[in-house]
């Protein structure tokens, strides 16, 4: 799926964490055999993102499809490597899509709707779930400076939706995707048990 101009968005999957309250990086962890990373690469792709960077933090990475962005910050917080990833989008991207490791019932169509609120003249376009705004996120080229001044400790791109309002185009997801997290191992047991093939 190309933009307007004949340039897809960019995917950005943001992937640096340690995973503290889970004993290991979420990047690494495997569902249905696949690392969730590759995951979240092949969900942005599939839902039309060219190129897809991922912003590696906690565990080096090596991702096929994927341009990893190595964050040495990744300590202090989701900030940091949205920054990270926004800054090495390539010149001439005319927007990006944000997605998080953690989350692998977001699939391919929720990427797709968000590209299509922006075909549809989107500027800033919300995944939402029964009305509540989560991810991911997809941002045009000129709102990406200041999504990335905002995004400090975990906040991410929380604060400049909240700060613009008038900018969001919600997104409804439900009936395609879950924003679901896996950040203790029984959330991982349970999408285990319940999505095995």
């Amino acid at each position: 799926m190309a933009s307007r101009m004949g340039v897809s968005p960019a995917g950005l999957l943001l992937a640096a964490g340690e995973g503290s309250r889970l004993g290991r990086p979420k990047a690494l962890l495997e569902l249905d055999g696949e690392r969730l990373v590759d995951r979240g690469v092949r969900t942005l792709r599939d839902g039309g993102c060219s190129p897809v960077l991922v912003v590696a933090g906690a565990a080096p990475l090596e991702v096929i499809g994927a341009v990893v962005v190595p964050n040495p910050d990744w300590h202090t917080g989701m900030g940091s490597s949205l920054r990270a990833g926004l800054a090495a989008l390539p010149p001439g991207c005319p927007a990006v899509v944000v997605a998080l490791v953690d989350q692998p019932l977001v699939g391919p169509e929720a990427v797709r709707r968000l590209i299509e609120a922006y075909e549809a003249g989107a500027r800033v376009a919300v995944a939402t779930y029964e009305g509540r705004r989560r991810n991911p996120v997809l941002i045009a080229a000129e709102h990406v400076e200041a999504v990335a001044e905002a995004a400090r400790g975990d906040a991410g791109a929380r604060v400049f939706l909240r700060e613009h309002p008038e900018l969001v185009t919600p997104v409804p997801c439900a009936d395609v995707a879950a924003p679901d997290d896996i950040d203790i191992p029984a959330d991982l047991e349970a999408f285990n048990r319940r999505h095995a093939r």
